[in-house]
């Protein structure tokens, strides 16, 4: 079976959030992009002075090409941020940065949430793989254990979103701390900052709603076929 009506029942909801969220996210960017903190800092001059103010020496901050490709590498200790966070000095760069930064923070002090994530990668990305392999061979040979198996192995990747929320918010919940304390920017300047962080969160929201609909409707699937069978 190679498509399936129901299937889209699932999917298209999953599809509205995610593209709403990511909508919102590149709009609020846009919007504080406009305006720049009145330190006049930019994101990579924020997130060197939040990572020097609390203690951490030894992570590189980073130039990296795309456009909202930021991300924290635990392995390197680096920062890397996209040229329109790392060389601006807008509320959205800074907000950016910092949260960033705020992930750095976190594998300094061994947040659990974080590690458990890191540990999650690889075996999430080979069960990414995995699983589709199964449920498509098992609704090509109409065999519903295959796809409950498979549906099992892409609760691991359901299971690495879900554990992103409270790393991702925890993040910025230290950014919008520091970035303060840190002087980067005002008081005023961090809940304008923050809108951006807070709209970032939501495209997290959004993916595990998304693989939560998904994995509903494979397990669906094959508790039909098994019925069938």
């Amino acid at each position: 079976m190679i498509f399936d009506p129901f299937y889209l029942l699932f999917a298209i909801p999953g599809l509205i959030i995610a593209g709403l969220a990511s909508l919102y996210t590149h709009s609020t960017f846009a919007a504080y992009s406009e305006k720049h903190a009145s330190s006049g800092m930019t994101g990579a001059e924020a997130a060197e002075r939040m990572l020097r103010r609390s203690g951490l020496n030894d992570v590189t901050v980073e130039r990296v090409d795309g456009f909202l490709s930021d991300h924290y590498d635990p392995l390197s200790r680096t920062l890397r941020l996209s040229p329109k966070v790392y060389d601006e000095n807008s509320l959205s760069a800074i907000g950016v940065a910092c949260h960033e930064a705020g992930h750095a923070l976190q594998d300094a002090a061994g947040y659990a949430p974080l590690q458990f994530r890191s540990a999650l990668v690889p075996v999430t990305n080979i069960a990414s793989y995995l699983s589709y392999i199964l449920i498509f061979v098992g609704f090509i040979l109409h065999a519903g254990g295959m796809i409950m198996t498979g549906a099992i192995v892409f609760s691991l990747v359901v299971l690495f979103s879900i554990v992103t929320l409270p790393v991702e918010w925890d993040a910025s919940a230290r950014a919008k701390k520091l970035m303060v304390a840190a002087g980067i920017v005002t008081e005023a300047e961090r809940n304008d900052a923050g809108k951006v962080l807070n709209a970032a969160f939501l495209t997290y929201l959004a993916a595990v709603l998304s693989s939560l609909l998904i994995l509903l409707y494979y397990i669906l699937r094959a508790i039909g076929m098994n019925r069938r069978g």
